[in-house]
C-alpha cells in the first residue's frame, strides 16, 4: 500500500508540510510495511485549468507548460491521499485550487475513485471549516473514501506543533491508514 502527502502550502517547511508529513510518520511508525511519500505544491508549477474540455474526450489533460503530469502521476499511484492546505481568506489556497481544478482531466474515467483520502487544512484563526468543504467536494467529486480530517492552528513556522487537538487527531488518522495496510 502506498500513502501520498501532498501539501499545497507554498511554505515548504511550513505547518501544512510539518502536519502532513507528521501524519505520514505516524503511519510508517504504526505499520512499517506501507509505502509513504510527500510532495510540496511548491516543487510544482502547476496553472490553472483553462476549461477547454478537451480532457474530456483525450482522457487527459492536454496542457503541457507546466509540471502538473509530474505530480498526477504520483496520485494515481497512490492508495491514500494526505491533501493539505493553508487556509486564505477562509479557504484552500491558489496553488491546491489549481491542482484541485486540474483533476477534472481525471474525472471523465473516475480514474480516482476507491482511492482513500485524508483532508487537513490548517488556519490561523478561522476558515478551516469551508476548506475542509472545499477538499471534500474533490474528495467526494472523485468519489475517494473517505478516512477523516484533520483542522490545524498556527500561524507561525513550527506552532502546529502545540496544537494538542491536531496532533490526536494525527495519530487516529494514522492508525487508521496503518489499519488498512
Amino acid at each position: 500500500m502506498k500513502v501520498l502527502g501532498i501539501s499545497g502550502s507554498m511554505r515548504r517547511k511550513g505547518n501544512t508540510a510539518i502536519l502532513v508529513q507528521k501524519v505520514l510518520e505516524e503511519v510508517v511508525k504504526k505499520n512499517d510495511a506501507i509505502d509513504t511519500e510527500y510532495i510540496s505544491l511548491a516543487d510544482y508549477e502547476i496553472g490553472p485549468c483553462i476549461a477547454c474540455m478537451k480532457c474530456k474526450e483525450e482522457k487527459k489533460c492536454l496542457l503541457t507548460n507546466d509540471e502538473w503530469e509530474a505530480a498526477a502521476s504520483k496520485m494515481l499511484d497512490c492508495d491514500v491521499l494526505l491533501i493539505g492546505t493553508p487556509v486564505y481568506y477562509y479557504d484552500v489556497c491558489g496553488q491546491m485550487k489549481n491542482f484541485i481544478d486540474r483533476t477534472y482531466s481525471m474525472y471523465h474515467d473516475r480514474k480516482l475513485t476507491g482511492k482513500y483520502v485524508v483532508t487537513i487544512a490548517i488556519q490561523a484563526e478561522k476558515g478551516a471549516d469551508r476548506a475542509l468543504e472545499t477538499l471534500e467536494g474533490f474528495a467526494n467529486t472523485h468519489e475517494f473514501s473517505f478516512i477523516g480530517e484533520i483542522e490545524g492552528h498556527a500561524t507561525d513556522e513550527g506552532d502546529i506543533l502545540r496544537d494538542e487537538k491536531a496532533l490526536k487527531t494525527v495519530g487516529k488518522i494514522a492508525a487508521k491508514i496503518a489499519d488498512l495496510g
